[in-house]
């Protein structure tokens, strides 16, 4: 186990993102400040941080939520 200092962040992303990963956490049984550290230190190398099944509940979750957003419109969000 490692350990670390963590801080407490105020973060903003699209709502139907924050609904779908709030699931995700869930189904995963943990927090989601470590599901996203999770993504983010996956990202950081080059790897993928979800195995098919995983992937196969995000579909899920994202049709539940009607998350439509995609890795092309990550830098093209304009807010209300």
């Amino acid at each position: 186990m490692v350990t670390v200092e963590r801080a407490q962040t105020g973060l903003r992303m699209e709502r139907n993102l924050l609904k779908v990963l709030k699931g995700l956490a869930e189904y995963l049984d943990m927090s989601l400040g470590d599901l996203v550290e999770g993504i983010a230190l996956h990202a950081f190398e080059g790897k993928a941080p979800f195995s098919v099944e995983t992937i196969e509940k995000i579909e899920q979750l994202k049709a539940v939520y009607g998350m439509t957003l995609t890795a092309a419109d990550a830098h093209r969000l304009a807010e209300k």
